[in-house]
């Protein structure tokens, strides 16, 4: 107990910087799939894939077979996707903040399986996975 009173200030320190840490994990909302999660749904055939990010964002590379759908836009446009109500839904934004708010929106609209990808679009190029549209990138083997 001494040590901990000789020290108030240090172990409040690493009280305050574990809660920091912990802070993006607490707010984390809804189901998220990781790239190989996302991967193996996609390869089954049985989801669907809505872009939330805007129009420009999504020209500039996308994946193959997405939907496009503004965030801003979903809750007007979301009956163009009735008929996926029974289907998995994969929500991709850029970096994966967007997609959470735009899941529940899927979600409260009646759909049974709606997931966020995890990193979004950047986690997905970062990877290299393939894209549609936009520019290829090129990497070079310094061997």
């Amino acid at each position: 107990m001494k040590f901990i009173i000789d020290n108030i200030f240090l172990f409040g320190l690493v009280v305050l910087s574990g809660g920091a840490l912990l802070l993006p994990f607490l707010q984390q909302r809804g189901n998220k799939l990781s790239l190989l999660q996302a991967t193996q749904l996609i390869n089954q055939n049985k989801t669907i894939i809505i872009d939330v990010r805007d129009e420009a964002q999504f020209a500039s590379g996308h994946i193959r077979e997405a939907r496009n759908i503004p965030a801003k836009e979903l809750a007007k446009r979301i009956g163009e996707l009735d008929k996926f109500k029974t289907r998995n839904v994969l929500v991709v934004c850029q970096t994966g903040t967007r997609s959470s708010k735009a899941a529940a929106t899927l979600t409260k609209a009646g759909f049974n399986e709606v997931f966020g990808l995890t990193g979004g679009m950047a986690a997905w190029q970062a990877q290299a996975l393939p894209v549609v549209g936009g520019k290829a990138v090129i990497v070079k083997n310094a061997a």
